[in-house]
């Protein structure tokens, strides 16, 4: 069967699966409507036009749900039954019935019987929602046995399907911890379009023989299945086909638990790289053993062992002889004047608030028990070898990684746009820093990313002056706070081949939810660590290897071109993989302020860094760590294992449908400008030359490209949008209209940009009341422009002229100055030393620059060297940092900013510098 498609739909049905959700519910909704005047209608010749239309949105709805439980294929054989005898006054009432179910997720807690006997479904299901209302909750099964759906590969005849689902379902028992359904598909292709339509997939059965080819021509598999051709798959064996399947499914959806039911060689079977399977089943095990082994899979991951600890903890009868009144809520209960803290909180809060680390709790700073156990369940999920929990922000996991890793004098690669916790860890490390610049996107007062020739580059200039033995770590943010995401993999394989044992800290404070997408999940850190170590541990790596040897000797080392010019591959022999992400979770992922975890992907870590890492814990993390952060970190973790995969695909939905309206909207066009991929990354870093992820003709179905090959991509889910058109600065427009006019919270802007970020709690009524609100905004100013005189237009037109054509170009980090490199032909310098001379005060002085004071200074020869980080917000970074030389065109920037905020920076005395005498003697070696 072919794709179905439809002229006035914007969607090419199951032709991009990033929108399958919407294209699911609005079709339902669609059919719903045209039924209703179906049935109401006189007119002969409309009424053939509905019936067409009905039957094109039924048989796009039976793709759809032929990878869902509900309605099942019997469901859908009775819609169509319904359909063909005519019946469409019944049909109407079934599909009211089947839309309210999916609305109510009812069917996740009773069967929903869509026969036209169900007399009072409507009334039941209004019930059922009105219940979970009452109880504090939405329509879902938060209160009752969470549900999920089991997946099985098998290529059945429809009467088998019916016999496999039904004995399943007879499994069933009202103690079990969970309730699920059975999907059925017969093909290779089926298995994983499935797993890419229906989040509700927790678990696979791959069955006995299949094909590959499914019966759709269905191209949301088109990346997932490049270099595997149809001839190759049909002609392995049973088992070869199924473990390649289920290596492919674990590719896609990690968290999938994976079942082998075999008709073969039971033993042979399981000698076999089958490592992504939970058991193996042979095909006369029993159907209630696989029930149970499903059961204790789900379980492994719902559970939340320092959660249900502290839980069961604060149920306890407890003596309180400990330093702290409010633990249990004693201090709360026993208050006159305090308990509105209860009456706002709860008592459970209190109950469960302890500085205790026995009875069942554990301590945070040496782990041994529910802790512990919810670290390592962290690691699994994140694909790490190792996590931690972080209670005081990722600010704080920053610097402990620093720590652990960098020793004073050891050589730090690091992009300048970074975290400031990033350049205040290297202080205390005494790192020396090599400060690496990002491309700028002056029109929009921001910068990208570091390209990778740059970091290359600085590495080759370290080598050659003899300093590449020091240098001990590459520092990246991934993605920048704008959504400007790197491609990791290639980053980390050629600096590994000019530094093989480097260490890459990844700040991925704004990513934690991309590992659980796969478009995402490859340009994360862990993911890349993971597939890197396998590469270079394979023979064909081997091979690539050498073949790549032999033709990079005939180049000329000493050249840079034979270096910058082509793609690098490490010596497998001499490559070690050592990486770590910090994660903000609570900005991307549910936790509370300041929830944020480490995850470690590194081949040294037990050797050489367990040790000095745990010194470095326990500098930063307090003794009385917050456990209902902790608990929040272990919830966190379980909801993205669990429903991640679901909860990041809506996100990316919603963030797609605004970025639609907001490309195609006239209104909105001529006053906002949503930045592309274009806009925010130059050609030279878009090797697949995708401008854009969106087409008005096509729709979203360049993404995948980009992500698989750029060097640099844009996080959708992050809306840059230029408001330079409006007149109006990014702070001005976020505080004084977006916050204070209508609520809406955002915190980033530029000068002229603000910033939109979706995240997993982002709902399509959030996104339509955005739109409702720069609708509004537009038309305000529209009335503005109407209603202005000649001389309020002239001033209208200098902000937008001040906003779109007179920025200030962004500058590139000058140099540290000699007082402060250790070695003067070699980037790098001492920031440690710089940031503590500063404070002794006769080590410095002020200059202005807005009487001229520093630019006379300049002229007559002195190098002007900051004594303090100089940050402005925006962009809230350091346009100087300790020992940097002010260059010309640093102090262009800084007079033309018009911000009000600049950290380091007192205007009525100006910037602090160092003294000329401080850095000559500092230079002569005195401190």
């Amino acid at each position: 069967m072919s794709e179905i498609t439809e002229s006035d739909t914007p969607y090419t049905a199951l032709g991009f699966y990033h929108k399958i959700s919407q294209l699911r519910a609005d079709t339902w909704n669609a059919l719903k409507r045209d039924l209703g005047k179906l049935v109401r209608l006189r007119d002969e010749s409309q009424a053939r036009n509905l019936v067409k239309a009905i039957d094109i949105k039924l048989t796009r709805l039976e793709i759809i749900e032929d990878y869902h439980a509900f309605p099942s294929k019997e469901d859908f054989r009775h819609l169509w039954s319904l359909f063909d005898r005519e019946e469409y006054s019944l049909l109407e009432k079934v599909v009211k019935r089947l839309v309210r179910a999916l609305i109510s997720e009812s069917y996740r807690r009773r069967n929903v019987d869509l026969s036209e006997s169900d007399a009072g479904a409507e009334d039941l299901e209004a019930l059922d929602a009105l219940a979970q209302l009452r109880r504090g909750h939405p329509a879902s099964n938060s209160s009752s046995q969470p549900y999920f759906e089991l997946l099985i590969v098998d290529a059945m005849s429809v009467q088998e399907e019916e016999v496999v689902r039904e004995a399943f379902h007879n499994l069933r028992r009202p103690e079990d911890r969970f309730v699920y359904d059975v999907v059925t598909v017969r093909s290779f292709e089926d298995a994983l379009i499935a797993i890419l339509v229906n989040p509700n997939i927790q678990a696979c059965l791959i069955r006995y023989e299949f094909p590959y080819k499914s019966k759709y021509n269905l191209s949301a598999l088109r990346n997932y299945l490049e270099g595997l051709s149809e001839s190759e798959l049909e002609s392995k064996s049973e088992a070869e086909r199924s473990i390649l399947l289920s290596s492919m499914i674990r590719e896609i959806r990690p968290e999938i638990d994976q079942f082998l039911v075999t008709s073969g060689d039971v033993e042979a079977t399981a000698s076999q790289d089958i490592r992504h399977f939970n058991r193996i089943f042979y095909r006369e095990t029993d159907y209630i053993e696989q029930h149970h082994t499903i059961l204790r899979a789900i379980d492994d991951r719902y559970r939340t062992p320092f959660f249900d600890a502290l839980r069961e903890y604060s149920k306890k009868p407890t003596g309180v002889f400990h330093a702290m009144p409010i633990s249990r809520g004693k201090s709360v209960t026993r208050s006159h004047w305090a308990g509105h803290m209860i009456d706002f909180y709860g008592i459970n809060i209190f109950l469960a608030e302890t500085s205790a680390t026995s009875g069942g709790l554990d301590s945070l700073l040496q782990p041994y028990g529910p802790i512990k156990k919810a670290q390592e369940y962290a690691a699994r999920a994140f694909g790490a070898r190792q996590s931690f929990f972080v209670t005081n922000g990722t600010s704080t996991a920053n610097k402990i990684v620093v720590q652990a890793l960098v020793k004073p004098r050891d050589i730090v690669l690091i992009d300048r746009d970074c975290h400031k916790s990033h350049h205040y860890g290297m202080v205390l490390a005494g790192a020396h820093v090599a400060y690496l610049d990002s491309y700028p996107l002056n029109d929009y007062s921001m910068y990208g990313a570091v390209p990778l020739k740059e970091i290359k580059k600085t590495l080759l200039a370290l080598k050659r002056s003899g300093q590449l033995h020091k240098v001990k770590m590459l520092l990246l943010t991934n993605c920048t706070f704008d959504g400007v995401v790197y491609n990791v993999r290639r980053v980390m394989e050629e600096c590994l081949a000019i530094k093989p044992d480097l260490v890459f800290l990844w700040d991925e404070a704004w990513f934690a939810f991309a590992t659980f997408n796969p478009t995402y999940r490859p340009r994360t850190a862990m993911h890349a660590a993971r597939t890197l170590l396998d590469r270079y541990r394979s023979d064909a790596y081997r091979e690539e290897y050498a073949a790549w040897k032999a033709e990079f000797d005939q180049c000329d080392p000493e050249d840079d071109a034979t270096w910058l010019e082509q793609r690098l591959l490490p010596d497998p022999d001499e490559v070690r993989v050592r990486a770590y992400a910090t994660h903000s979770t609570h900005k991307t992922l549910t936790s509370l302020r300041q929830g944020s975890m480490i995850h470690v992907h590194d081949q040294d870590f037990r050797q050489k860094v367990e040790g000095p890492f745990h010194e470095a814990y326990m500098t930063h993390t307090s003794t009385s760590p917050n456990y209902q952060i902790v608990a929040s970190l272990d919830v966190g973790r379980m909801q993205a294992e669990m429903e991640g995969f679901e909860l990041v695909h809506a996100q990316v939905e919603a963030a797609l449908s605004l970025r639609e309206q907001l490309y195609t909207n006239p209104l909105l066009l001529k006053y906002f400008q949503v930045l592309k991929n274009s806009d925010m990354i130059p050609l030279e870093y878009r090797q697949s030359g995708v401008d854009t992820f969106y087409d008005p003709s096509t729709g979203w179905n360049k993404m995948e490209e980009a992500w698989a090959h750029d060097e640099f991509v844009v996080d959708p889910s992050r809306v840059t949008m230029a408001i330079g058109q409006t007149g109006i600065d990014g702070d001005t427009f976020k505080n004084e209209y977006l916050m204070n006019k209508y609520g809406i919270q955002i915190n980033k802007t530029s000068r002229n940009t603000v910033l939109f970020m979706t995240n997993i709690g982002t709902t399509r009524g959030s996104i339509a009341y955005l739109l409702d609100v720069l609708i509004k905004m537009a038309k305000s100013f529209d009335r503005r422009w109407e209603d202005s005189s000649r001389p309020e237009r002239k001033i209208i037109e200098h902000q937008i002229r001040s906003l779109t054509q007179e920025l200030p170009p962004l500058p590139d980090f000058s140099r540290f100055h000699d007082a402060f490199r250790p070695l003067t032909e070699s980037p790098e310098g001492d920031i440690r030393r710089a940031y503590f001379l500063s404070y002794d005060e006769e080590n410095t002085e002020y200059l202005r620059f807005d009487n001229g004071a520093l630019q006379a200074e300049m002229q007559a020869g002195r190098d002007v060297v900051s004594a303090s980080f100089v940050i402005p917000y925006p962009p809230g970074f350091p346009v100087l940092v300790p020992g940097q030389v002010v260059s010309a065109e640093i102090l262009r920037f800084l007079q033309a900013l018009d911000v009000k905020e600049i950290h380091g920076y007192r205007p009525e005395l100006g910037l602090i510098v160092f003294t000329e005498a401080a850095l000559a003697d500092t230079q002569q070696g005195g401190d």
